[in-house]
Formats: C-alpha cells, structure tokens, sequence
C-alpha cells in the first residue's frame, strides 16, 4: 500500500481540484465500499474530466456506493456530460440525491470515503478546504451528511423513459 498524502489545508482552487483528483485517485487504488460528494450543484468539479472518469471506473464495483447530494442536478447534462455518460452505465451504484429547498444553503462542499479520507470546503469564496485522513474528521462529516441524506428524496434517474 502507497503512503497516504500529508493532511493539510487548501487555500486556492487549484488546489482544491488537485485534492479532488487525488481523492478519486486515492477512493480507486483503496477500493473504498461507499463514497459521499456533497455541494449545492458541482458547478466547479472537475467531474468529467478523463483522469477522473477512469479512476471511477477503476473503483466501481457491484458491492460500492457513489452518493452525491445537490441542490438540483439541472446542469450536470450540459457541464459534467462525460460523468453522465459514465453513470449511465453504473446506474447500479450510483444514487443521486436532492437536498430539500431549507437545506440548499447549508451544503457543505464535501467529498467523503470513510476510513480513507476527509475533503471539506471550508470557504467556497476562497476555495479554503481541508483535507484529512483522520477517523473523526470521517465521523463528524458522515454525521452531518447523514442529517442532510435523511431529509433528500431521490433525484436525477440514470435513464429517462418516453413514449
């Protein structure tokens, strides 16, 4: 197993997405059971980019879990095309959720592997987040997610069926 990156915090959005890719990177050489995303609508995730589409697929299998919780999900056709495409196919473990309209505004920017690692936006203004490896850290932010997740309803079928 490969020495896991240092905790640390991010101050720009280069960095930010630099941790992103590496946590998809870290989620499919781990092979981590369930993955959380969270933010009001990944406007600024690097979702369809190709490093990260292939490291999905590297990580997806029967058994695991991809949960993204948005506000909506209406842009993701039109700026996350590639990551549509792909969930077309792993349908099976892939579930996206709404969050209710008294819950938009507190979305944290959240990626979340438990037992792997912790990515949290701090200050989206100033793309501040932390990275962590730490349990709590894991803990703290499941709990969170897990008030939000109760009170989302499903949202963004994989397919859509016409007459």
């Amino acid at each position: 197993m490969s020495e896991l990156p240092e905790p640390r915090i991010l101050s720009s959005r280069s960095e930010f997405h630099d941790a992103l890719r590496e946590s998809f990177a870290l989620v499919a050489d781990q092979g981590c059971r369930e993955v959380f995303i969270c933010d009001p609508n990944f406007a600024d995730w690097p979702l369809s980019e190709r490093g990260v589409i292939e490291n999905l697929t590297r990580w997806a299998y029967a058994h695991r879990k991809l949960t993204l919780l948005a506000r909506h999900f209406d842009d993701f056709p039109r700026r996350h095309a590639r990551w549509v495409e792909w969930r077309r196919q792993w349908s099976h473990v892939v579930e996206c959720r709404a969050l209710a309209e008294a819950d938009a505004s507190s979305a944290p920017g959240l990626f979340l592997a438990p037992g792997v690692l912790t990515l949290r936006m701090l200050d989206p203004e100033h793309y501040r987040a932390s990275l962590s490896f730490e349990e709590s850290d894991a803990i703290q932010a499941r709990d969170s997610l897990d008030a939000l997740l109760q009170r989302s309803e499903e949202a963004f079928p994989a397919t859509t069926l016409g007459l």
